[in-house]
């Protein structure tokens, strides 16, 4: 009881305070000119999203310059090669039925436009594959800046190692659940991905941060990138430019892609 006396007294005491001052309710209230953003409708674009595939048209990609993985000196070695805007010939995926579906062999695919800070939603298909288990099982990866890898993989009763699995960030934060769904189903990323920064010497002032939702579950909770993501080897960061294209992975499977924007932050 000597408690809620306490603090009903502290209560009346500020409100008393706040009233001597003149302070009222409308001095603490913001007034701002918000942009108006009119929201899609079952996972479709906002209306201030780039559209990167409608199932129409691969104008937004091209085949990519570099390829990604091995050793973190092959990385360090490609990354001055990237530049915001890529020069890579035309995007050799198929569209089948309104679907991106990868033509393994082609390599990856890379958009022509160069992003930092951004909200993705993607939606992917993992095709079933008698025989095969593991990182074998329908992979690919989706690749922010062309160098951080948001793993995509058949992660539904296919055991492997949990910091490769789907909606893993590959090698460096295994998900905090597994959500995914069976083979042939349709699953959705909505990740949302911070690039690191670099002061003018190339310095690292912060590191690259992603959330993940897939399936519309939290499976990684603003993680820190140790840096680009690397199949061998300790990664760690190389200075790049501030904005760099989106990756897909060509990983020798007919993954299916669908519904694809973002947004910059």
């Amino acid at each position: 009881m000597k408690r809620i006396t306490t603090i009903i007294l502290l209560l009346f005491i500020t409100v008393s305070t706040l009233a001597q001052n003149n302070v009222t309710p409308e001095s603490t209230e913001l007034y701002v000119n918000l942009e108006k953003v009119t929201p899609g409708e079952q996972g479709s674009a906002p209306s201030d999203a780039i559209v990167l595939f409608d199932g129409t048209s691969l104008d937004a990609w091209q085949s990519k310059v570099f390829s990604v993985g091995g050793s973190m000196r092959d990385m360090a070695g490609r990354i001055p090669g990237f530049t915001a805007e890529g020069n890579g010939g035309p995007a050799e995926w198929e569209i089948r039925n309104g679907e991106l579906v990868v033509k393994p062999g082609t390599g990856y695919i890379e958009t022509k436009q160069g992003f930092g800070d951004v909200q993705l939603h993607i939606e992917w298909l993992a095709p079933s594959a008698e025989g095969k288990s593991g990182q074998g099982y329908s992979n690919s990866g989706v690749f922010f800046m062309g160098l951080y890898e948001v793993q995509i993989l058949n992660s539904y009763e296919n055991p492997t190692y949990q910091n490769g699995q789907a909606a893993s960030v590959y090698k460096q934060h295994i998900p905090l659940v597994n959500a995914s769904k069976p083979v042939d189903t349709w699953q959705t990323y909505d990740i949302i991905f911070m690039a690191p920064k670099f002061s003018d010497k190339g310095t690292l002032v912060s590191p690259a941060r992603i959330t993940v939702f897939h399936n519309g579950v939290l499976v990684q909770n603003n993680v820190e990138l140790l840096g680009p993501t690397v199949y061998i080897g300790t990664p760690h960061y190389v200075a790049h430019s501030d904005k760099l294209p989106l990756a897909l992975q060509d990983h020798s499977d007919p993954m299916r892609f669908r519904n694809i924007w973002i947004r910059e932050l």
